[in-house]
Order: structure tokens, then C-alpha cells, then sequence
């Protein structure tokens, strides 16, 4: 590997791109004994399991001590025997019933498969019986699994949301009564607002098994996060102190090199620019070459349509070379194919058929495609938990492995890249969820009362806003009251099914349909905020490949009138925000500046749309603008903010000038909600911002940060228990750039809607150096 890395520095387009190159050790495998009933023992070893690692053994160990389970341990650990063997004991044994539940249909289908092949090498009469519940099914087939009655169910959140709660009463009593075991796979993804809508289908599931006398205990397996408990606990509505962590790895792994690549930057006017040639360029190059010197590579890169234009891209440049047959072992692999496709792919790249593979993350959970020669990352993937699980798939037993992660220009990619030791050494991220999220919990009170009547004690399960909630359901007509002997009592009064008007993915409910004109077909729908900002007329959409321009939108029949486009420029909305602080929640000083508090507080946040710009794409210059007319919109949800102290404010406006003092609050901002993803699980437009030199609750220069989901998901939360640690890397990040007036890089960003205007890094980094003791974290 270290001679193949030396031929990379050898080859034409190398310029120095190599920022860092570090070596994992191998490590070997830990095992441990434990007694398995002789016929699974039996299985196992005929599929070269004949002995459990320490980590499998001690999370089998906990279940059967009837605990509640976490399992954070990297992609290939052999996670799932952690609770095959639990299942498969109490099915063997009494008939006990596990529930498992995963994130996408695709690792529901891999798991069925592999527990079904299992099951059936145990033999006639071991009551395992092994089914898939997911909304692939026709009715007739869903009707057979139920009169099959299998010990362990395979599902999704969804499925359990929409198919198995509603009817459990009627349909599904014989499995909620013997439901012993609930598993959750990949439980680090259930975050956000979909982890919190998760949450609160899990307390519903929780008061249906207390319903049929059922305490089931829950299995979760995570990927390596900083909360893996508190997070699980979240999720799953159980006590902290119920869970037992399994976190330490004992499986084998081989060799694991890294190399963090840095696409060169380009110069404007003989100065450093901060603006990057093209990762997916740069991915492209790497993906050819190691496929041409035959190892077998996974590219992971964010979008669908990228996946399947490099991926083409890569095989047109393999013919070029003459590797006819090679370019046809080229494929991509996203989660809009089609089933049958997405297992043709992953089992010819397990076999080897297939040498090379360009994917968004629907590889990074855990389908089995074997272990892979090399792993390149197109970008950073946004968390090290994404990025460790993705790099986890190179890697073939014992055998040395190869990870690159591409940078992009933009601030994460670019402080991990000056700073690699906060990528391979830093804290994992912590997940965050809310499931007193006040936004979503009456559709969920109001589901759980259609399945089992309401009481007072369910304050238990959804938490101190329950009262409020069961009150305002009631007199919105939603919940009848009933009194009894036993007390009061509330149940679903409405029409039709609350649980299938709710979706788990999204909070908004209005949508607006995108409409081809020539063809009057509806090709994508949009949120109403969505829709506003990518949507609106004069608007560039880019659907399939296909670029449209949005030619009307129409608010009253809720739709927007696409038409093809060649436009050769992008378009971004402007916006004016205000905040109104509603209520503050916490507080606390500064350690540098007890004069100055940080606060979390409930606010909302009021925006409207007041022009877009074009942009030339190549440039990242503005090439027009265009005012809009269009309705405001309102986010009631939680926000991080703190003001700047008096004195320091007059230094920096000494320093900078009214300009530069707004510049810089402004680039404070920006620096910081850039950084959120390196302490918690999300995207960094997951996380909304103001600036602002004075704001009516404070009287002071204010900045804001706030959660952009109705109610928030926890996520600044999260920023304000961290901010001190968030406000010296944002000073570093800052400061560390080369560029003289700001750039992707540092301060600005693509979702500002003031056109990255004014920004200021000098100031910046002198505001939050104030705030802070001025020193690294």
C-alpha cells in the first residue's frame, strides 16, 4: 500500500494533494466462550462461526440478564449476532417473539435473508420462523405472513407507524402479546426530526405491549457516537440505567491506510483564494486509477445524480484507457433503483464481479458487500461517524486497506483537513432527537389514542406536555372524554386514521406539486418553505438530470410551473429575518466573560423571501438579481444566543468600523453553524442564523442560532451544553484560513440568504477570542 501511495505522488495531476497519510494498525480478534443451544451452535459453525468475540458475547450475556442493550462498535463487527442469538433462543425455547426494526428496506431484506437461511439449518421443529413486513409487500402476501405467525418480524419505523400499531387489537394481538425482544439497527440514525417522530412510535409501541402484559427489552445497535445510551434511552422511552453499553471492538480488522487529500486551490490575482478545484474531479482520477490497478473500490459520494454521472463518467475514461472490461464492472448504486437491482449490485461487488462502485451513503449501513481494497470519500460526509462507517467497508480480514477522503472547499471539509487530529482523535458526535417535540406530539397522543384509550398516566410516556395536549385535542374535537369508575378516559373522536395523516419523515404538512408544463406531469412535491425557496418563479430546479426553470407558482392550487431549461447559472433565494424571543429556557456565564451569558431560549423565527440571485457556477459570482413577492413564513422553535459585551463591540467597531463590527458578527455566525456537525449528528442546514448590531429583547448586538424544524430537534441544545468548545474552533477555523476576504472555506455559506454580505474574518475572530480564553480547545 505504501508503494501504491508513492506511485500516487508520482502520477500527472499530483500537486502536493496529499495532506496527511497516517496508518491504523491491524488488530486482532478478542473471543470469548459462552454456552449456545447445541443446534445454533451447530448453524453458526457450518457458516465458519465457531467462536463468539468478546463484544458479541457480552452484549448475548445482557440480554439474557434481562437488560436493555446498546452495541456501538464499527461497520463489520457482527453486530446483528448480538440479538440472533437472544431471538433465536426464546423462539427455540417458548416460543418468544423479537421485533426487528431497520432503517431501510434494503438491510430489512439483507437481515431476512440471512436470519431465514439460519433458521432454516436449524432443523424441523425449532420454531423459528423468520418474515419481512415492509410496504413491498402486496396485501395478499402481508396477509400470509400474519397467518404464518413468525417469531421474528422484520420491519421499519414506518410500517410499524402506519400497519402494525393501528391494528393491533385486531390483527396483530398474537405478536404484541409474545413480543419479547425489539431490536433497532442503525439506531444512531434515527435522529432529528425523524429520530423524534421515532421516538414517540416507540412509546406508542411501548403502551400497546404494557396493554397485552408485555415488557419486550430493546437491542440497539449504533454506530461509534458520543451518546450512545442517552441516545438509545431517548429513542426507545427506557431508563438510562436500564441499558448495558457495548462499545469495545473485538474483531478483527487489518491494516488501515489513510490518506486525506487536498484538491489544489486556485490563485486570483497571485493571492491564495480559498476556493478549490472539484472534489468529484479529483475522486474521479482516484476512482480510475485504483480500479485500473486492480482494487476492487467503493466511492461514496452525497447525491443520487452524482453517483450515476461518475460512475458513467469513470467507465467512458476506462475505455479510454482500453480497460473494455473493466468499464463494464463499473456500476452505481443509490436507493431509487429498484430492489432487485440494488441486490444484483451488492452481490456481484461481494463475489468481486464488480471492481468498482460509486454510492451515496445507502452503502454506509450495514448490507453485507464483503471487504473491499480501497474506500474514497467524495467530500467529507459531514460526521466522523458517516465517515468511519463508510471507510469501514474497505477492509477484507487481515488485509491491508486504503481510505482517501477527498476535501471539499467548504469549512468542515477544509478545518478537518488543516486539523486532521480532530477527525481521527476528536470526540464522536452526539445524536440528537426531541420527543417533547410540542409540534409533533398531538398527531402521535392523538394515533396512540386510536389504538388504546388515553388517561392521565400517559404523562409517564410523553412527558410534561401531555396535559396541554390531551386539552387541546379535545377541544379541537379530536379527543372525546369519557368519564369512568376507573377515571378519566380519551379517545380518538376524528374521522379516518391520525396515523395515516402524518408522515415519520417531515413535520410540514402543505405541499406544492412541481409540474412540467408541456407535459402536465407532477415530477417532484415540495415542502411550502421548501417550495418557496427552491420553487419560486425565476427559479433553477434540477430533477433526473433535467434542469428547469420554475416559470409560475401558484399558492392557492399549491403548484409551480416547471419548463426545460439550458440556463447555464444557479439561483439563490435573499431573505429579511427577525426573531422574537419567546421565552428563556437555561442560561449560563461565559467562563472568560461571567459579564456574558449564553442562553437557550424558544423563539420564533419570521422569514420572507424578498429576491433571488443568479450565479455563475463556475465563478461563484453574481451575474443578476430579481426582487420577489412572496408571503412570509413562521418557525416557533428553540435557539442558542448570546450578545456582545459592550466593550468589546466598541473595540471592534474602533478596529473595523461599523462595517467590519457587522461583517464580523455575521462571519461568527456563519464559522459556527458550520462547525455544529463536528459535535452533533446533522447537517449544517439543519441549523438556521442571525446576526444582528442591536435586537429588541437583549438591547445589544445578539446572534442567533436556532434549530430549522417547528419545535427543534434538540440540536442547539446540543451547541449551547458545547458553545465555548464551538466558539474556539470557529475562531481557529477562521483564523487558520489563508483567503484575504473570506471565503467557502471559512466564512461563507451557501444557504445565506444576505448573499455572504457583509463579512468580516478579522473581527470575527477577535469577537469570539473575547468570549473565549483565546486558546485551542
Amino acid at each position: 500500500m505504501d508503494e501504491f501511495i508513492g506511485w500516487l505522488r508520482d502520477r500527472p495531476y499530483y500537486q502536493g494533494q496529499i495532506a496527511d497519510h497516517r496508518t491504523v494498525p491491524a488488530r486482532n480478534p478478542e473471543f470469548a466462550d459462552i454456552d449456545l443451544e447445541p443446534r445454533l451452535q451447530s448453524a453458526l459453525e457450518s457458516r465458519g462461526i465457531d467462536r463468539l468475540y468478546r463484544h458479541q458475547a457480552e452484549a448475548v450475556d445482557a440480554v439474557r440478564d434481562g437488560k436493555n442493550v446498546v452495541l456501538a462498535t464499527q461497520t463489520a463487527s457482527g453486530k446483528s449476532l448480538a440479538y440472533t442469538v437472544p431471538a433465536f433462543e426464546r423462539a427455540m425455547d417458548h416460543g418468544g417473539r423479537t421485533l426487528y426494526l431497520g432503517p431501510q428496506n434494503a438491510l430489512v431484506a439483507d437481515q431476512a435473508e440471512t436470519l431465514e437461511e439460519l433458521a432454516r439449518d436449524l432443523g424441523f421443529g425449532s420454531r423459528v420462523s423468520v418474515a419481512q413486513y415492509t410496504g413491498r409487500l402486496s396485501q395478499s402476501e402481508k396477509r400470509d405472513v400474519r397467518d404464518r405467525a413468525p417469531t421474528v418480524l422484520l420491519s421499519n419505523p414506518d410500517m410499524l407507524h402506519y400497519a402494525l400499531l393501528p391494528h393491533s387489537h385486531r390483527l396483530w394481538e398474537w405478536f404484541f402479546s409474545s413480543l419479547e425482544t425489539v431490536v433497532i439497527d442503525e439506531v444512531h440514525g434515527n435522529r432529528g426530526v425523524f429520530g423524534s417522530h421515532v421516538a414517540l412510535t416507540l412509546r406508542r409501541l411501548n403502551r400497546i405491549c404494557e396493554r397485552f402484559d408485555a415488557d419486550p427489552q430493546f437491542v440497539c445497535c449504533s454506530a461509534t457516537i458520543g451518546n450512545p445510551v442517552e441516545h438509545a434511552a431517548r429513542i426507545t422511552g427506557q431508563e438510562e440505567s436500564s441499558f448495558a453499553l457495548v462499545d469495545e471492538d473485538t474483531a478483527a480488522t487489518g491494516e488501515k491506510h489513510w490518506v486525506l487529500w487536498n484538491p489544489p486551490e486556485y490563485e486570483s490575482q497571485g493571492q491564495k483564494s480559498g476556493r478549490r478545484k472539484s472534489n468529484h474531479t479529483e475522486t474521479k482520477s482516484l476512482f480510475v486509477d485504483l480500479v485500473a490497478n486492480d482494487y476492487q473500490t467503493l466511492a461514496f459520494t452525497r447525491a443520487r445524480q452524482a453517483a450515476e454521472r461518475y460512475a458513467t463518467d469513470s467507465s467512458k475514461e476506462l475505455r479510454r484507457r482500453g480497460e473494455r472490461d473493466l468499464a463494464r464492472r463499473v456500476q452505481a448504486y443509490q436507493a431509487s433503483l429498484k430492489h432487485d437491482t440494488r441486490r444484483d449490485i451488492e452481490s456481484r461487488l461481494h463475489d468481486g464481479d464488480l471492481r468498482g462502485v460509486w454510492s451515496t451513503n445507502a452503502l454506509e449501513l450495514g448490507v453485507d458487500v464483503g471487504g473491499l481494497d480501497a474506500v474514497i470519500l467524495d467530500g467529507y460526509p459531514g460526521t466522523r461517524m458517516s465517515a468511519f462507517q463508510q471507510a469501514g467497508r474497505a477492509g477484507r480480514g487481515s488485509d491491508a486497506a486504503l481510505v482517501v477522503l477527498v476535501g471539499g472547499e467548504d469549512q468542515l471539509d477544509q478545518y478537518l483537513l488543516r486539523n486532521p487530529d480532530e477527525l481521527f482523535e476528536g470526540n464522536p458526535e452526539k445524536a440528537a432527537s426531541d420527543p417533547e417535540n410540542t409540534e409533533l406530539l398531538p398527531d402521535h397522543v392523538a394515533s396512540a389514542a386510536a389504538e388504546n384509550w388515553l388517561s392521565v398516566d400517559d404523562e409517564r410516556v410523553f412527558g410534561p406536555p401531555y396535559p396541554d395536549i390531551v386539552s387541546d385535542l379535545e377541544s379541537s374535537g379530536r379527543l372525546d372524554r369519557r368519564d369512568t369508575a376507573q377515571g378519566t378516559r380519551w379517545i380518538h373522536s376524528g374521522e379516518g386514521s391520525p396515523q395515516h395523516s402524518m408522515s415519520l419523515r417531515t413535520i410540514e404538512r402543505r405541499e406544492i406539486d412541481l409540474v412540467v408544463r408541456d407535459r402536465n406531469e407532477v415530477v417532484a412535491s415540495l415542502s411550502f418553505s421548501d417550495a418557496l425557496r427552491d420553487a419560486h418563479p425565476g427559479a433553477v430546479y434540477h430533477h433526473q438530470g433535467q434542469s428547469y426553470e420554475v416559470i409560475d407558482l401558484d399558492l392557492e392550487r399549491d403548484t409551480a410551473e416547471l419548463q426545460a431549461t439550458w440556463a447555464d447559472y444557479y439561483t439563490r433565494v435573499l431573505t429579511d429575518k427577525d426573531i422574537v424571543v419567546n421565552e428563556d429556557i437555561f442560561e449560563k456565564p461565559l467562563s472568560a466573560r461571567p459579564d456574558t451569558a449564553v442562553r437557550f431560549a424558544d423563539v420564533t423565527m419570521t422569514e420572507q423571501i424578498t429576491g433571488f440571485e443568479r450565479r455563475d457556477p463556475k465563478r461563484g459570482e453574481a451575474i443578476g438579481q430579481e426582487g420577489l413577492d412572496l408571503p412570509e413564513t413562521t418557525l416557533r422553535t428553540k435557539a442558542l444566543y448570546f450578545t456582545v459585551p459592550g466593550d468589546v463591540e466598541r473595540e471592534m467597531r474602533e478596529a473595523a468600523g461599523d462595517w467590519g463590527f457587522n461583517g464580523g458578527i455575521h462571519a461568527a455566525e456563519h464559522g459556527m453553524i458550520s462547525l455544529f456537525p463536528l459535535t452533533l449528528l446533522c447537517d449544517r442546514a439543519d441549523i438556521g442564523g442571525l446576526s444582528t448590531p442591536y435586537h429588541d429583547h437583549t438591547g445589544q448586538s445578539t446572534i442567533f442560532i436556532y434549530d430549522g424544524y417547528p419545535g427543534g430537534v434538540g440540536l442547539t441544545r446540543g451547541g449551547y451544553e458545547q458553545v465555548e468548545t464551538l466558539m474556539k474552533r470557529t475562531a481557529r477555523l477562521i483564523d487558520d484560513c489563508d483567503c484575504a476576504d473570506g471565503c467557502p472555506a471559512c466564512v461563507q455559506s451557501p444557504h445565506c440568504g444576505n448573499a455572504n454580505e457583509p463579512l468580516s474574518k478579522a473581527p470575527a475572530v477577535q469577537l469570539l477570542d473575547s468570549l473565549t480564553d483565546g486558546s485551542d480547545s
